[in-house]
């Protein structure tokens, strides 16, 4: 399949939110402030919600009926492979979560940084993921999706990722980690998304007719992470009511952008 100008804008973008966040920690002194990270995070939640409506189940149940199946079984069967996929990987990969001193997955003798860039980056998978069958569907013709409506879904994951890039790299900062490395790893922990979305474009091409699964299972892998991760994160300790009120703002604007430009 051939990617055309708009898929490698659409498939970088997200990357570029991240990279422009992690570059926080080249100008700010202090690390930031709990109360912030929790907001960021609620933001980033709601986003994710959203995209996953907007951008992901409403085409899959669209594109089925017009295909001829059920319109809801491929969105069904989808969000479940998407979310036992991510189930998985969290028991896998070894990984640590910012609030937290257990590691999860598997056993391993990782550094602290190490451990909390893998958790970034294990849910910037699915984020890729979404940005991938989007434009593959696209890219294919396939109705329900359109430039706009794709575009919307890149700039929105970026927004979100600008604070996921400074949320990782200014803890590593304050952990003792250089200026510069520091960067390289909040950078790098968003690098797995246009691997991510290069990669469900060409496994999309090959099997078109799955297309609508394919979309269910980004949502269902996307949601997740909300669930499992940042909804926690956002709502714990007191006024928890931030993180619930930039989850609204970051649904909000990520559905405005979804319906007013698709």
């Amino acid at each position: 399949m051939n990617l055309n100008i708009e898929a490698v804008r659409g498939i970088l973008l997200p990357f570029a939110g991240t990279t422009a966040g992690a570059a926080c920690v080249l100008f700010m002194r202090r690390q930031l402030n709990h109360l912030v990270e929790r907001t960021l995070t609620g933001f980033a939640a709601g986003v994710m919600v959203a995209a996953s409506i907007w951008s992901l189940l409403e085409p899959a149940i669209q594109q089925a009926e017009e295909m001829g199946q059920v319109a809801f079984l491929p969105a069904v069967v989808g969000f479940w492979a998407g979310v036992l996929f991510l189930l998985v990987l969290d028991e896998v990969i070894p990984h640590l979560h910012m609030d937290s001193d257990e590691p999860e997955g598997m056993p391993a003798r990782l550094k602290r940084t190490t451990m909390l860039v893998l958790a970034v980056t294990l849910h910037n998978i699915p984020e890729g993921m979404a940005v991938g069958v989007v434009y593959a569907g696209l890219i294919n013709g396939s109705t329900g999706i359109t430039t706009a409506g794709a575009l919307a879904l890149s700039l929105g994951i970026a927004i979100q990722n600008f604070p996921e890039g400074a949320i990782i790299s200014m803890p590593l900062r304050a952990d003792g980690m250089g200026k510069g490395l520091a960067f390289v790893c909040g950078t790098l922990s968003g690098v797995v998304e246009p691997i991510a979305a290069v990669l469900t474009i060409l496994a999309a091409g090959w099997v078109l007719p799955l297309l609508p699964y394919f979309l269910s299972f980004a949502a269902g892998a996307m949601m997740y992470v909300v669930v499992e991760e940042l909804v926690p994160e956002m709502s714990s300790g007191t006024h928890s009511n931030l993180g619930t009120l930039a989850f609204a703002l970051g649904f909000t604007l990520m559905m405005g952008l979804d319906v007013g430009l698709g």
